[in-house]
C-alpha cells in the first residue's frame, strides 16, 4: 500500500485526482499506475483499470488470478466489475469512497455474492493517509 500511496502522490502533482493502485503477484510488484484520466482524456483511465491492463499485457492474458490489486481509494463500480472479470484473487483498499465506492459504500460491486468469482477485500489499510491525500487535493481545488 505504501507504494500506492506514492504513485497516488504522484497523480496529485501531475494535476490527478491523487488514487495510486498496484498489482502483487508471487509477493512482487509488477505493476503501477496513478489516475490519468486527465492526462489521456479518457474516463477509464482510473488508477486501477491501468493496473489492470498492464497486468494483462505482462501475462499475455486476461485472467489474472494470484493477482492482488492494492488501491489508495475503495474501487469504482468500473473498476470493481473489471476487477470481478479479471478474476484477480484479492483486492486491497485504503479510503472508502462514500460517493462512488463498489464495495459497500454506495455498491456492492466486490463482494456481490451473485458474482461467479469472488474476490477477497481487505479494506482501511492506510486509510487515514489516503484518507487525508485525497482531502488535501481537493481542498487545494476550491
Amino acid at each position: 500500500m505504501l507504494r500506492a500511496l506514492q504513485v497516488a502522490r504522484a497523480a496529485g502533482a501531475r494535476g490527478e485526482v491523487p488514487v495510486g493502485a498496484v498489482a502483487v503477484r508471487d509477493g512482487a510488484i509488477v505493476a503501477a499506475a496513478g489516475n490519468a484520466m486527465e492526462r489521456r482524456g479518457d474516463a477509464t483511465a482510473h488508477a486501477e483499470m491501468l493496473v489492470l491492463r498492464r497486468m494483462a499485457r505482462i501475462i499475455a492474458g486476461w485472467r489474472l488470478e494470484g493477482v492482488t490489486v492494492y488501491a489508495t481509494l475503495e474501487p469504482c463500480p468500473m473498476c470493481a466489475g473489471a476487477m470481478v472479470q479479471a478474476r484477480i484473487t484479492s483486492c486491497v483498499y485504503a479510503a472508502a469512497d462514500p460517493k462512488k465506492g463498489a464495495d459497500g459504500s454506495v455498491y456492492d460491486v466486490l463482494r456481490n455474492s451473485r458474482n461467479n468469482h469472488r474476490i477477497d477485500v481487505v479494506d482501511g489499510v492506510c486509510a487515514d493517509q489516503a484518507a487525508a491525500l485525497l482531502q488535501g487535493f481537493f481542498r487545494a481545488r476550491r
